[in-house]
């Protein structure tokens, strides 16, 4: 019985791991919304524009574009995509403590400056959620 339960789930890994990468954005950015100060009729707002550009980052996937096939469901999208490889995830490193970096630096963050933050931290959880699919496909 566990083991059917075991197949279960890996047959759904495809669906579990694209349900994940709108899941986690929108956990994350409900949560900036409950901790950041502000009117309650700016909550919405606030969470529709993080969301939101978190989920533009997912536009990072272009890259599969470039592969045959361009959906392969067992292949590890890390270190075989381009975007998905070490430098591009150093610079979404980079991007997501943008804002943190500036704010160090005694500087006032335009709205700019919170976006690329903002973009930076869904292409990071992308690229993890991509990693924990890689380790999943492992069997790990």
């Amino acid at each position: 019985m566990f083991d059917d339960l075991i197949f279960g789930i890996n047959e759904g890994r495809p669906i579990i791991h694209l349900l994940l990468h709108v899941l986690v954005p929108a956990v994350v950015a409900w949560v900036f919304v409950l901790f950041t100060q502000g009117s309650k009729a700016d909550e919405y707002k606030r969470f529709i524009w993080v969301f939101f550009w978190m989920m533009a980052s997912m536009v990072v996937d272009v890259d599969h574009l470039l592969a045959m096939p361009v959906y392969a469901p067992n292949r590890c999208s890390i270190l075989f995509h381009p975007l998905h490889t070490a430098w591009p995830m150093v610079v979404y490193g980079v991007m997501l403590l943008w804002p943190l970096l500036l704010k160090q630096a005694g500087r006032t963050l335009q709205q700019r400056d919170k976006l690329i933050g903002w973009l930076g931290t869904g292409l990071v959880i992308h690229m993890v959620l991509d990693g924990f699919d890689c380790l999943w496909l492992k069997g790990f």
